[in-house]
């Protein structure tokens, strides 16, 4: 996991604890998110590209801790871009980035982030990753994607393009989420368990993925 993003989904207890009830419905560090599929000429996915934007708040802690944009102009040297490069690319094992992928309704197995760059728009970060398929040829026939922190520490929004790069011929649908709805209901929840509730003996609900837009991709079959 990274020094900054990726802590997230681990301390996101530790930090709830020291806040209402109320405060675990809502996200602490929001990222507009965008996704390109490679696919190659035989049809198959090959890649997934990933953006994301980060909030401005977020984007200055980040900015101030790494000591970079000192005049406050809300924009980065080319020496100060590859500093900032893959400041949220250095994972732990196990992450998996945030992003789910399904080919055909199964897992696709997605490295680790390559190629790392970043840079900002009016003084947010904006960084990219590549991420290669693994584990044998993955047909882009019919493909799901959500980007997602199951702790809902983090919320991602597709507000990005999203695109498939290698073939003109895709489809790409979205379905997105009732993020008002699924606020209610889990407040709702929240608003059931007692004052005193133990959030370091108890499990807290994992419902990121009830925030995610879901993306599917569908390409002919070549």
């Amino acid at each position: 996991m990274t020094p900054y993003l990726s802590p997230m989904r681990w301390i996101a207890t530790l930090t709830t604890c020291c806040l209402p009830l109320s405060a675990m419905a809502h996200p602490h560090v929001y990222i507009d998110t965008g996704l390109e599929f490679l696919v190659d000429d035989t049809g198959q996915l090959t890649h997934v590209r990933v953006t994301w934007v980060y909030d401005e708040f977020y984007s200055l802690l980040v900015l101030e801790d790494m000591k970079l944009d000192q005049d406050g102009d809300g924009h980065l040297s080319e020496q100060e871009q590859q500093v900032l490069a893959g400041f949220d690319a250095q994972w732990v094992d196990g992450y998996n980035g945030d992003l789910v992928v399904l080919a055909q309704d199964a897992p696709v197995s997605l490295s680790g982030p390559l190629e790392p760059q970043a840079t900002t728009e009016d003084g947010r970060i904006v960084t990219t990753h590549l991420r290669a398929v693994e584990g044998g040829a993955v047909p882009a026939t019919a493909l799901l994607a959500k980007a997602f922190d199951e702790t809902y520490y983090t919320a991602y929004e597709i507000k990005r393009p999203v695109f498939v790069s290698g073939t003109e011929s895709c489809q790409i649908d979205r379905l997105d989420p009732d993020i008002d709805g699924q606020l209610a209901q889990m407040q709702a929840f929240l608003k059931t368990l007692d004052a005193n509730y133990d959030l370091e003996e108890n499990d807290i609900p994992l419902v990121g993925e009830n925030f995610a837009t879901e993306i599917r991709v569908s390409c002919p079959d070549t």
